[in-house]
């Protein structure tokens, strides 16, 4: 150390009492000692940059920080603790703790998360304790701390927590403490807290806590053997409903007095009739306790050759005007501009912890005569001249302007026509080539010549011969006849053939060359 260092140290201390001297390489305003880095009420919207990759605490608490980069975190593989506690984060991007392996302590108490997706903590396998309390949570699903196997406490007191799904807490092996007191619970089912094999400390407390048969369960465990994890504030469980209920604890309440009402299911008329491209509304009346949950689904139809297919729901948020467009929990069904695919059979469901209770219903779509004709295939074309008008070209504006239905005739009628031309095409060479391969009547095609004196035929019998037979052009080869001479008749010398009747010798018939 250079001389006078202590003294100079001294003077640091004296005149910044608690604040020691900002190591290199320390973030801006930041303070940093040791392993640790204090950022914390600085108003920060973002992680600083410049963070020693060897910092094993860091305090970033009271600032403005509404998200977590992605990799901003990705140098601090050696951090053991982040405090993120009253920030303005929204959500954890999944994988964002990817690098803090070792990280043992995470809070994030204060914020503004209104959910988290599964995978948000993945890579923090050596987690301890995890502080979620003060957020705007509303939901658990399932798997959401399925990253966390060594996690020893979870703390999600004061949020507004309303459904805590049956496998929301699956992986949490080692959690010996869960709190969810204060939030929306009304019901929590057994499954829920079955992963929990070293659960020591439970708090369910300030929930409005539905007392119904779906609840009988854990005032029986409550009696039987968790005792042990309620300390005596945390077994007073209160009842917000029903009325006849309310403000008495669970554990004071007989199993008898949990009941629950199966629902009923009220659907009128059971079928519509509704004209294409009209918007259908379908109440579904349900009432039992506790309040169903009210669900439409559309009846897959059975193909030919297989059983009957089970009731499919639709996934997701219901599109509007889609075929299979539905709506979960408020009791109607909702369809904007009807086509054919929404025709068919529909469902609505009503489920509670008493039950389920199922009422069909059937939805027909009604054409128009003028919808009915677009639709139709096209007639087959007469036969007749073929009309020249020009068609509408698949890519034209105005063929894009069509109905689905027009487009779809057009098409059919193009293809119908295309065929008819190939089919007459077909026709005509089958008959031309049936043409040139009959066999002729005897003796067509052959010149018969009388050789009388005047000699044999001229050109221009030839050419005459050639117009009403077809035949093109010929020569006579004398030296070759067609066909031998017939036997001359001894009474009269008559011969058959053209030269019939003719007191002079047989006609001969040569062959001829085209």
């Amino acid at each position: 150390m250079a001389p006078g260092a202590p003294t100079l140290l001294l003077l640091w201390l004296l005149w910044f009492p608690g604040f020691p001297p900002r190591a290199a390489g320390c973030p801006a305003a930041c303070r940093c000692y040791s392993a640790t880095v204090e950022c914390g009420a600085l108003r920060l919207r973002v992680v600083p940059p410049g963070i020693p990759p060897g910092t094993q605490t860091l305090f970033l608490q009271d600032n403005s920080i509404a998200r977590l980069e992605p990799g901003v975190l990705a140098p601090l593989a050696a951090l053991r603790r982040l405090y993120l506690h009253n920030n303005s984060l929204r959500a954890l991007e999944p994988g964002v703790f990817r690098a803090q392996s070792r990280l043992l302590e995470l809070a994030l108490t204060g914020n503004r998360l209104r959910g988290l997706r599964v995978g948000a903590f993945a890579g923090l396998a050596q987690l301890r304790a995890l502080y979620l309390a003060g957020n705007q949570l509303v939901q658990l699903l399932d798997f959401t701390f399925l990253h966390l196997p060594r996690l020893q406490e979870l703390h999600l007191q004061e949020n507004s927590i309303e459904l805590l799904e049956d496998q929301a807490l699956a992986g949490l092996s080692s959690l010996a403490l869960l709190d969810l007191s204060r939030n929306q619970l009304g019901t929590i089912s057994r499954e829920a807290l079955q992963p929990l094999a070293s659960l020591q400390v439970l708090r369910l407390t300030e929930n409005p806590w539905r007392c119904d048969c779906a609840l009988h369960w854990l005032g029986a465990w409550i009696k039987e053997g968790g005792q042990r994890l309620l300390s005596s504030r945390d077994k007073n469980i209160m009842c917000a409903e029903p009325p006849r209920l309310a403000l008495q604890s669970l554990l004071d309440i007989s199993g008898s007095s949990l009941i629950c009402i199966p629902p009923s299911v009220h659907v009128e008329p059971l079928e519509v009739t509704a004209n294409l491209g009209e918007d259908l509304r379908v109440a579904c009346q349900a009432s039992g306790y506790p309040q169903p949950l009210v669900t439409w689904r559309k009846v897959a139809q059975p193909r030919e050759g297989q059983p009957r297919a089970q009731i499919q729901p639709e996934g997701g948020a219901p599109r509007p005007g889609g075929p299979g467009a539905s709506d979960t929990g408020s009791g109607m069904l909702f369809l904007t501009n009807i086509t054919l695919a929404h025709a068919g059979k529909y469902e609505c469901e009503a489920s509670n912890a008493g039950g389920a209770a199922r009422v069909p219903f059937q939805l027909l779509v009604n054409l128009s005569q003028q919808q009915q004709l677009q639709l139709a295939p096209p007639p087959p074309p007469a036969a007749g001249p073929v009309s020249h008008e020009p068609l509408q070209e698949a890519g034209s504006m105005a063929f894009r302007a069509l109905g689905l239905a027009t487009q779809t005739a057009i098409a059919g009628a193009i293809a119908l026509l295309t065929l008819t031309a190939l089919l007459l095409a077909t026709m005509i060479c089958r008959r031309r080539r049936k043409r040139k391969k009959a066999p002729g009547l005897p003796g067509e095609g052959a010149l018969f010549v009388n050789d009388y004196s005047d000699g044999p035929c001229t050109f221009a019998q030839l050419e005459e011969l050639r117009d009403e037979r077809g035949h093109e052009m010929f020569v006579i080869d004398r030296s070759k006849p067609l066909f031998a001479e017939g036997p001359t008749e001894a009474a009269d010398g008559a011969a058959t053939g053209p030269a019939q009747g003719l007191p002079l010798q047989p006609p001969a018939a040569y062959e001829i060359h085209c």
